[in-house]
C-alpha cells in the first residue's frame, strides 16, 4: 500500500467516525426527546421511564468516548506518519 493510499485509506476511515457520531448524537437528542415526551406525558410526582432508556443512554455515552477515542488514536496515528 503506497501512502497516498495510506492517507486515502485514512481519511475514509476518519470520514466513518464523523458519521458514527453524528449518528450516535442524533440518537441521543432522539432518546432525550423521548424521556421528555414520557415525563410531560405522566406529569407525575414519578413518571414512569422504560428501563431500557437509561441504559441506552448510558451506552451511547460509552460509544461516545470510544468513537473520540479511536478519533484522537487515527490522529495520532496520522500525525507520526
Amino acid at each position: 500500500m503506497s501512502f497516498d493510499q495510506l492517507r486515502q485509506s485514512l481519511a475514509e476511515v476518519h470520514s466513518g467516525l464523523s458519521d458514527a457520531r453524528a449518528h450516535t448524537d442524533r440518537a441521543k437528542e432522539l432518546l432525550e426527546e423521548y424521556r421528555r415526551v414520557m415525563v410531560d406525558a405522566q406529569v407525575q410526582a414519578q413518571p414512569w421511564l422504560p428501563p431500557q432508556l437509561g441504559r441506552a443512554l448510558e451506552q451511547l455515552e460509552t460509544d461516545t468516548g470510544r468513537l473520540a477515542g479511536a478519533g484522537e488514536l487515527l490522529s495520532n496515528y496520522e500525525a507520526r506518519l
